[in-house]
């Protein structure tokens, strides 16, 4: 399939400056934000044609070819066992890192969603705020290794993974690190329910909210630069930062699926993202 040589042309919502209550409620197969959020539009490039290659610490995200032995990605024992290992080998390979700790997966589609999918997160984020990621891998490494080394520097991310064929509709644009201010992004609460809430009680306050699990989502910034590998295939995957505690490095990449109207034959764009935490032990 040829690729795209010229930007798409498209829209990523971005939160405005006067949305006040930030929350995103996550129900199965279902996802609402409370933030008020606008689309903008932005140029996105085609990864593929970069005049550099990128690479995690320059970038904050980048892709391999990898084939996977998982036949079937709904099969929860299967994600958990099989596909965990094979993020966890990936993660050490490609990072260093001493160890690999799975959180676990999350399959996605722009069809249908229920009780094990997703729909695509719509808006500009990273997954975790960093307070949110420090207590998370604290929390996280002293329950799976109490006894062990203790750990100079964390990487909590996500290994995206395209399953239907392209052109996918909603494709996975991701933000140039290079591109972002350091101190951008405004906490969005995750609220675990069985049902989304209606009305007023989206608004009604949560005992201690302040130190729940909380996304990063911003603001529109024109400086972001934007990218897509266009045409993803089962075999290629993509690991995306959400938090590198070693701030010398790019240390996240916001990210975001978008419409993809470039293509008159796109199909329902189905994923999977698999997060985990790569720690590197104290020497």
């Amino acid at each position: 399939m040829a690729e795209v040589a010229q930007p798409v042309d498209a829209e990523i919502k971005y939160l405005i400056p006067t949305s006040r209550i930030n929350r995103r409620f996550w129900a199965p197969g279902a996802e609402y934000n409370t933030g008020e959020y606008q689309p903008y539009p932005v140029k996105i490039h085609n990864a593929r044609l970069a005049a550099e290659p990128f690479s995690l610490d320059t970038h904050g995200f980048a892709l391999r070819k990898h084939v996977t032995t998982v036949t079937d990605f709904m099969d929860n024992e299967a994600i958990n066992t099989v596909y965990a290992q094979e993020v966890a080998d990936i993660a050490r390979d490609w990072t260093g890192a001493d160890l690999v700790i799975p959180m676990g997966g999350q399959v996605r589609s722009s069809g249908l969603t229920g009780q094990k999918v997703q729909p695509p997160a719509g808006e500009a984020h990273v997954d975790f705020t960093p307070k949110t990621a420090e207590t998370v891998a604290k929390i996280i490494y002293e329950k799976a290794v109490p006894d062990g080394p203790g750990y100079d520097r964390f990487i909590m991310f996500s290994l995206w993974r395209a399953l239907s064929p392209a052109p996918q509709d909603w494709p996975l644009a991701l933000c140039d690190f290079r591109s972002m201010d350091e101190n951008e992004g405004t906490p969005n609460t995750k609220v675990d329910v069985d049902e989304i809430p209606e009305g007023d009680a989206l608004f009604a306050p949560i005992p201690g909210e302040e130190d729940m699990v909380a996304a990063s989502i911003f603001y529109h910034n024109p400086n972001h630069v934007w990218w897509y590998y266009p045409d993803m295939t089962r075999d290629e995957v993509i690991f995306i930062k959400f938090y590198d505690s070693d701030h010398s490095r790019a240390w996240r990449a916001a990210h975001t699926a978008f419409h993809d109207t470039s293509h008159s034959d796109a199909v329902e764009r189905e994923s999977i993202e698999f997060r985990a935490i790569a720690y590197f032990s104290k020497e």
